[in-house]
């Protein structure tokens, strides 16, 4: 039976969730301030990452926390006001890395990545975005012998366990493959399954406009309170107010806001990042989408230039932005490959949406009936937005879900 529905948020997790419903005949209304794929979803390193079957971690050997704290890494840096912030999640992110604990969220992290190319794949179709998409892989490239080794390792266990394909290049494989990269390096992991995109918010932008013509509709509008009405639930925006029985609150690292105005806490935090574009010297070429895995950046040939995008940072969502961990990886970048110039007048900033668990919130409220969630897939929110759209849309509808979402439940905390 159709339904009306209101899904807050039009980036890759929104949109996704939208486009599922709009499919199944639901009366659709995606509402966002911006125009789709503009915020978190557009500034990503544009790959669907099928390999990563891991969640990130919070580092707990020594030798990782030494490197760290004098605040000058590649891979991650920290604001002081905003880990202070964050305090409580963050120290239940350490816990939550434990050997023991980690070891058991991993399963529950993979089963969702496990769905994300069979999810993608009839949306790229539906969208016509083909052009957009390479089915190649992408390359996890190390400085040292030791480091690739480690990672080989990973790669094996994944392969084991979770049907990961890849390759391992040794020096000359992955010279030939990416002749301009520095001499020197150890070779690289080439993650097989993996595809990846040559413009992240033309491809969250394309499934919009697919959804649109499944019958949904796309509203750019400020949202300034959600509140019940009756058995449903009523947004007010500055473009009028809407109402509807069901409500999806997928908004990204705004959803802890939302939900705190409803007497609901979530502890969520966001990690940073950063990204610019440049050009490449010469006749340099870049065919692969390339990490300097123990440095701890990555270089995507995207449409709009090379791609640097950096780790995270540990700040406050909207604390001014700090350049320093971009200007570090453009440094180290730089003498990896023959960047060129920028071509952004700016460098771009977004933030993550994080949960101490590492795993996402996707499901219902319990005792807000009709009230639906969808946010917090850290790293991984443009792999895993259709696998969430679907598994949404399953119980959205009451049918049995593809995988066991218990682990995701927003009330685990």
């Amino acid at each position: 039976m159709s339904r009306e529905i209101i899904v807050l948020g039009a980036g890759m997790i929104g949109v996704s969730i939208a486009w599922h419903l709009a499919r199944r005949g639901h009366s659709v209304v995606l509402v966002d301030r911006r125009e789709p794929g503009r915020e978190t979803s557009f500034g990503n390193a544009g790959i669907i990452q099928r390999e990563a079957v891991k969640p990130y971690p919070f580092p707990r050997d020594l030798g990782t926390l030494a490197r760290v704290l004098p605040n000058r890494a590649v891979d991650i840096r920290y604001r002081l006001g905003g880990v202070m912030r964050a305090a409580g999640p963050l120290l239940h992110y350490w816990q939550h890395s434990s050997p023991r604990r980690y070891d058991s969220i991993v399963p529950e992290y993979a089963s969702l990545i496990s769905l994300a190319l069979d999810t993608h794949a009839p949306m790229i179709e539906a969208a016509g975005a083909e052009a957009l998409v390479r089915k190649e892989g992408w390359l996890e490239v190390y400085r040292t012998v030791e480091g690739l080794d480690a990672e080989r390792r990973e790669a094996e266990e994944a392969a084991a366990r979770f049907g990961v394909n890849h390759r391992l290049l040794d020096a000359d494989a992955l010279q030939a493959l990416e002749p301009h990269l520095t001499d020197g390096l150890a070779g690289a992991i080439h993650w097989l399954d993996s595809w990846t995109v040559a413009d992240p918010g033309a491809l969250v932008q394309a499934y919009a406009t697919s959804m649109e013509a499944a019958g949904g509709r796309l509203m750019r509008a400020e949202v300034s309170d959600i509140s019940r009405a009756g058995q449903g639930w009523r947004v007010t925006t500055d473009q009028g107010a809407l109402e509807a029985g069901e409500l999806v609150l997928a908004m990204g690292p705004w959803s802890g806001d939302w939900l705190s105005r409803q007497g609901i806490a979530v502890p969520l935090f966001v990690k940073r990042g950063y990204h610019m574009h440049y050009a490449a010297k010469g006749e340099a070429r870049l065919g692969n989408w390339v990490m300097d895995a123990e440095v701890g950046y990555l270089l995507a040939p995207m449409r709009a230039g090379i791609r640097l995008t950096t780790g995270a940072e540990l700040a406050r969502r909207e604390a001014p932005p700090h350049h320093g961990q971009l200007a570090a990886a453009e440094q180290v970048a730089r003498r990896f490959f023959p960047l060129g110039e920028r071509l952004d007048p700016e460098p771009w900033k977004g933030a993550r949406p994080c949960t101490p668990d590492m795993k996402p919130v996707i499901g219902p409220v319990p005792d807000r009936q009709g009230l639906w969630l969808a946010f917090g897939h850290g790293h991984q929110g443009f792999t895993l937005g259709p696998a969430t759209g679907r598994l949404l849309a399953e119980m959205i509808d009451g049918e049995p879900t593809a995988i066991d979402m218990a682990p995701f439940r927003v009330d685990r905390f």
